[in-house]
């Protein structure tokens, strides 16, 4: 009995730059408010606020860097901040690519529709096109 060959894994996560990225404004943030708050707590406490959530968005990149993976069994997403759920092939329903164009640009998000969920992932998720990585995807499925 010949068995067909297993289907590639793939996994595709955030690039490294991305949470360096918003490390990096978290601190310009904090320091622009320092400077520009003049003695009023208000701009000061917004300027921190802000710095606080690009600083748990960088750390949720850090914890949960692979967004998406991809086996023989079936699809690995993301789920919440740092949490990972394991979709069976029999529950993915659809795989797309949803293409808008906005101001002149064109923005792609892959879209996994798994029945009752959606998941979605542009490309700072992926660090790929999601053009390429559904056509990954659909190569992988069995």
């Amino acid at each position: 009995m010949v068995h067909p060959p297993p289907s590639p894994a793939h996994q595709w996560r955030v690039p490294r730059a991305v949470p360096a990225a918003k490390l990096a404004g978290a601190i310009g943030l904090a320091a622009l408010g320092l400077l520009l708050a003049d003695g009023d707590p208000v701009r000061l406490a917004l300027a921190v606020a802000a710095a606080v959530g690009l600083v748990g968005w960088a750390v949720r990149d850090l914890l949960a860097p692979v967004r998406l993976a991809v086996d023989a069994g079936g699809i690995t997403v993301v789920r919440g901040y740092a949490g990972r759920r394991h979709l069976p092939w029999d529950a993915v329903e659809a795989v797309t690519v949803d293409r808008r164009t906005r101001f002149g640009l064109t923005g792609e998000t892959l879209e996994i529709d798994a029945g009752e969920t959606l998941h979605l992932f542009g490309r700072a998720d992926l660090g790929a096109s999601p053009t390429e990585v559904v056509e990954l995807i659909r190569i992988a499925r069995p």
